[in-house]
């Protein structure tokens, strides 16, 4: 199935060493959709948090649809994830160790559907996210001598 990209969270990577990702899906309303496949929607400050044996993300914007009118849904609302129970309670058990958080990536269609990419990982230190800029400028040093020297 082809994925468009929708939305993605641009802080996940520097903030977090992810170690696993997985998808679900979202419980969304009909204006809900409609203005996601406008593109307005936003998951850079977002989180997810486990409550009563359930998965939830917060603070993850959509804008109210246009011609919404009275069906529109508050834009910064609490919204369910889909996954089954087995799922969410490995990822439970997860992070009740110290440090380990669930990271919202990026949220795509496939096919129909809305679904997020959720990443398991640990969040970084100050110095290891020098570390990784420090890399990175190395790396596009380098590329950029072996382009030149060619």
């Amino acid at each position: 199935m082809e994925e468009k990209l929708l939305a993605k969270n641009p802080t996940a990577y520097h903030n977090y060493s992810i170690e696993s990702t997985l998808e679900a899906g979202i419980v969304l309303f009909g204006t809900e959709i409609k203005s996601i496949r406008n593109g307005k929607s936003n998951i850079k400050d977002t989180y997810v948090n486990i409550k009563n044996g359930e998965i939830f993300i917060y603070g993850m914007h959509i804008s109210p649809y246009e011609f919404g009118n009275i069906y529109n849904k508050d834009p910064l609302r609490t919204r369910k994830l889909l996954l089954n129970k087995r799922e969410i309670n490995k990822l439970y058990n997860m992070i009740k160790q110290k440090g380990i958080s669930i990271v919202p990536i990026k949220m795509y269609m496939k096919g129909n559907k809305v679904k997020l990419e959720l990443g398991i990982g640990k969040g970084k230190k100050l110095y290891d996210k020098r570390e990784d800029i420090a890399k990175k400028d190395a790396d596009m040093k380098i590329k950029r001598a072996l382009k030149n020297s060619f």
